[in-house]
């Protein structure tokens, strides 16, 4: 358990470390191309594989880190049961938005995600769509849980609760991301038929929040009878990835002088995910991390001894 711990934490810290490379690249560097032609011979052809690959890096070095997490504190079964919906469900979507327009509108992805799935949407996107999605409704279904006693079934509210609260936390991280993405100086994905907001159709968050919504109502289906009574320091890594990966939408915004979604991103989404934090229990219970442990180990039988 100690070795996944640094293995997670190490993750976590080169995904940081590689967003915060990326945005030294693409706002620093890059609109400055006589400190690119300085450089060694080396020192160019390393950048060149930094910025073709660094949005790879990022995005599976976080995947990995909740991966492991979700494995280590919540167990196997809820691990998959949540990743693997996500993963099909977001790339549905996304396959049907970059051939079809829904339900996001017609946009397209260019060079800098990783190999394309059906030519289309990098295999990158799916794995955002899950350890983003994963650390947005923990975040809220932890923080409506706080009351529920460990061998206590959730009402149906509280699910649902969950489920629109963490597909909000999770358009609001888009809020920001999309327009300063779309628009950056080398983009990402680029809208066919550009929208009021900053470039983005309205049409997007909906396709979003529907998006989101879906896979977290499957893994509620599975996870309806495990109660979700982790501490706070429990839920240090969804929120140190949530937040994270904020910053790094922010100063991309800030960057393309986009300002409101900031604004909005901080009211639905920061605001919400650190009280909603800040509402989980102090101190570990016998919760899910017990019923992880249960799920990887067989469960020991302890003799009885007779006493005269």
């Amino acid at each position: 358990m100690n070795q996944l711990i640094k293995i997670e934490r190490s993750l976590l810290i080169g995904h940081i470390g590689a967003m915060a490379f990326g945005l030294a690249g693409l706002l620093l560097v890059l609109p400055h191309p006589e400190w690119i032609m300085s450089l060694p011979p080396q020192g160019q052809t390393l950048f060149q594989w930094s910025m073709a690959g660094g949005g790879v890096v990022y995005i599976i070095l976080g995947a990995a880190a909740v991966a492991i997490y979700a494995y280590r504190t919540l167990g196997l079964w809820q691990w998959l049961t949540f990743m693997v919906p996500a993963i099909v469900i977001s790339l549905t979507s996304e396959l049907l938005g970059t051939s079809t327009g829904f339900p996001f509108g017609h946009y397209g992805y260019l060079s800098g995600l990783g190999y394309k799935i059906a030519g289309l949407v990098p295999f990158t996107i799916p794995l955002s769509w899950f350890y983003l999605g994963l650390v947005s409704y923990l975040l809220a279904r932890v923080g409506l849980e706080r009351r529920v006693a460990t061998n206590q079934s959730v009402s149906w509210w509280r699910h649902l609760g969950a489920i629109a609260i963490g597909a909000v936390l999770l358009t609001s991280w888009d809020f920001v991301l999309d327009p300063a993405m779309s628009q950056a100086s080398v983009p990402f994905w680029l809208w066919e038929q550009p929208g009021a907001f900053f470039g983005m159709p309205y049409q997007n968050f909906a396709g979003w929040l529907g998006t989101g919504a879906v896979f977290m109502a499957v893994a509620a289906l599975f996870w309806q009878k495990t109660p979700m009574a982790l501490s706070r320091s429990q839920l240090g890594l969804p929120l140190a990835v949530y937040l994270s990966n904020f910053v790094f939408a922010a100063v991309m915004s800030i960057g393309a002088q986009i300002w409101v979604p900031i604004g909005l991103g901080i009211v639905l989404g920061v605001i919400p995910a650190v009280v909603l934090w800040r509402m989980a229990t102090v101190t570990p219970t016998s919760n899910t991390l017990e019923q992880g442990q249960r799920d990887r180990t067989p469960e020991a039988k302890v003799p009885v001894a007779s006493i005269k």
